[in-house]
């Protein structure tokens, strides 16, 4: 168990109410010593010993009253700690015991692995049979489409077939013959990151998050991913390497790949490992070196090849950013004609300015023609001429688009400063469409969230005064249900102006407002700048957290009355969104002076994030919203609610608008 590292003023403090004097911070002074005078003259030098042994005796008093105190102090730290401690013991206690009775319950009942989880080792089983040549393209195309059909029954009936060789498991598929109606679509997402296996951005969470909402739509969903050095692959079910290589082209010449399959959160994931330039994924960022195209372009291209090599036939190609964008050229000019005819792309931008400009001669490197690429129409720069912009390939070859944003309207983002791909934007304005980030409401749910005292929902919101209290208690902050609680908790890598910390959180305090803010550990700059913080007010009512603490930060989000946000564009911690769902309001971590003024843009293409945002808690300040919170508390109150109602998980907005893409592509 980890501690937390929490600097507070002195924990006599924690214990302190405020009509009590009896643990005053303020130590007391020793008594005034110019009231024993200093006599002169004959017969005065025994008034004067009789002096100096009463001020020695005070001396001596009020050295061991400050030794008493001392351990006082230390001895109520360690009680306050080992409380902590015992609460925390108890809890994960409590969830152990949970787990196992779950775990049992799943053994009794034969369900430790999910549906999908099975539909897709079988799936991966078919790969591999193609790679190996013991079965054609065409039926395997056919055997797959048979286990996407039933995939909600198809463990009851070939699960037991999995544990067979390979001949009797083909066996057993083809005598499987019963057909029904397709329904749902296949996606193949070909991207670079994916949680929990390798996570940099904003792109990993999405990954799984919309993928897992998709299948639980009754679609089907795989990732491909190259086999970076550092990927935990402690979270793949059923790893399993190909025996066969997977051959892919580059720089003139055919290229070996060892192929790895394998299951993560219910999604069927692939691995491209290279042989010959092994280096490219054996690094230790993801990011960031200067053959970046060269490592991306390779693996774009080797996945191409691997699913035309076994055979699949998904509907939809989901690309993203810049670095699988050259998977637009590559498939119109080179594998539309093979066998992937009826798949369509959708491309999806995190972030339009992270543009990767190119020497023309480089595409020849995956097989492009440099020729017919360096045009204005299509991959050419429209600032710097000479050059190649990935990236544009993402907006010119894919049939839809999709741009993640919370924030911004479509006609924001096409007008935004976007590296001079304005004008490219405009021309594919129609196949454009703006999506919000989801959250993963099965972690972030007061109703059923494990790490709180008690559980609360809209309809039955008691349970949160109690967090409140309970927060409170925790931090040593005095405990009182109608203390207005502000949280701010910084995520990792995002930028604090600390200077306008400290002084939103010496005007909230000094109107009687609870401030407690939590840092991350891993940023040395922002933790000396909390520590800072705390040095300058050294208030009764400020609490600061110098690591991240998951356990503490679901009680934070539980027992505040209004999160302060770096951004509201929060795509990987999500303050705004995990805010609204706890019952606090999300309010803009900004200058008095500056206001989230673009939310005036109601435009009908914005998300349904944003247009609540920009109704309710865009616009205000701090010091506003606390006016709100006192003066206007039943509008207030009603904001809360319904913004606790609305789902913005990924099942909701954003599932629904990528579904309508797909739908958008069937039909092209």
């Amino acid at each position: 168990m980890k501690a937390l590292m929490i600097t507070t003023t002195t924990a006599i403090q924690w214990q302190r109410s405020p009509s009590s004097s009896k643990f005053n911070h303020a130590s007391p002074k020793p008594p005034p010593f110019s009231s024993c005078l200093r006599l002169e003259g004959p017969g005065n030098a025994e008034i004067s010993e009789s002096s100096n042994g009463e001020a020695k005796k005070h001396t001596e008093v009020w050295q061991l009253f400050k030794e008493a105190q001392q351990n006082i102090l230390y001895l109520n730290k360690q009680r306050l700690k080992a409380m902590r401690e015992l609460d925390r013991t108890n809890k994960e206690k409590q969830l152990l015991l949970d787990k196992i009775e779950q775990l049992e319950l799943e053994r009794q009942s034969g369900a430790v692995k999910d549906k999908l989880s099975y539909c897709w080792e079988m799936l991966l089983r078919i790969d591999s049979m193609v790679l190996t040549g013991m079965i054609s393209t065409d039926e395997a195309s056919d055997l797959r489409r048979l286990i996407m059909d039933h995939k909600e029954s198809i463990d009851d009936l070939l699960v037991d077939t999995l544990q067979k060789k390979d001949v009797e498991f083909l066996a057993a598929l083809r005598h499987f013959s019963d057909r029904r109606k397709k329904n749902g679509f296949y996606i193949v997402h070909i991207c670079t990151e994916m949680a929990p296996l390798i996570s940099v951005g904003s792109m990993a969470s999405y990954i799984t998050g919309l993928s897992r909402a998709l299948q639980r739509k009754g679609h089907l969903v795989e990732v491909i991913l190259p086999k970076y050095e550092s990927l935990n692959l402690n979270e793949v079910q059923g790893l399993h390497k190909i025996e066969v290589e997977s051959y892919s082209y580059f720089n003139g010449q055919l290229h070996g790949n060892r192929i790895w399959t394998g299951v993560v959160c219910g999604i069927g994931v692939t691995l491209i490992e290279p042989q010959y330039y092994s280096s490219f994924f054996s690094r230790e960022r993801v990011y960031g070196y200067p053959d970046d195209f060269e490592r991306f372009s390779y693996f774009s291209r080797a996945s191409l090849d691997y699913i035309v090599k076994s055979g699949k036939h998904p509907d939809v190609l989901h690309i993203h950013n810049w670095e699988t964008a050259i998977i637009g050229p590559l498939f119109w000019d080179i594998f539309a004609n093979q066998g992937l005819g009826g798949t369509r792309l959708l491309w999806t931008c995190h972030n339009l300015n992270m543009s990767h400009l190119e020497h023309p001669d480089k595409l020849e490197l995956c097989g492009l023609d440099p020729a017919r690429l360096h045009r204005p129409d299509r991959l050419q720069d429209n600032e710097k001429t000479h050059l190649v912009n990935i990236l544009k390939g993402g907006i010119v070859y894919a049939n839809k688009i999709i741009i993640m944003s919370s924030i911004q309207s479509k006609s924001k983002v096409i007008s935004s400063q976007n590296q001079g791909l304005e004008p490219t934007l405009n021309i594919h304005k129609d196949k454009l469409a703006i999506s919000p980030f989801g959250f993963d409401s099965s972690t972030w749910d007061p109703s059923k969230d494990n790490f709180l005292p008690e559980n609360y929902s809209v309809d039955s919101m008691e349970g949160k005064t109690t967090c409140k209290v309970a927060l409170q208690k925790y931090m040593g902050l005095f405990e009182n249900d109608s203390k207005i609680v502000v949280g701010c908790i910084l995520s990792e890598g995002s930028d604090v102006d600390m200077v306008n910390l400290k002084a939103l959180a010496r005007n909230a305090i000094g109107r009687g407002v609870q401030f407690i803010v939590m840092g991350n550990g891993n940023m040395p700059d922002t933790s000396r700048g909390l520590e800072s913080l705390e040095d300058e007010l050294k208030d009764k009512d400020l609490r600061v957290v110098l690591r991240y603490d998951e356990e503490l930060s679901h009680l934070i989000f539980a027992g505040s009355d209004i999160i302060l946000c770096q951004s509201f564009h929060d795509p990987i911690f999500q303050a705004p969104l995990k805010a609204l769902k706890y019952g606090a309001a999300p309010i803009a971590l900004t200058s008095e002076n500056y206001k989230f003024r673009y939310f005036v843009d109601h435009d009908f293409e914005s998300t349904k994030f944003s247009r609540f945002i920009s109704s309710t808690f865009g616009n205000l300040s701090l010091d506003e919203a606390l006016n709100e919170f006192k003066n206007n508390s039943s509008n207030w109150k009603q904001n809360v609610m319904e913004g606790m109602r609305m789902d913005f998980s990924w099942d909701a907005e954003c599932c629904d608008i990528h579904v309508s893409a797909y739908t958008a592509l069937k039909n092209l």
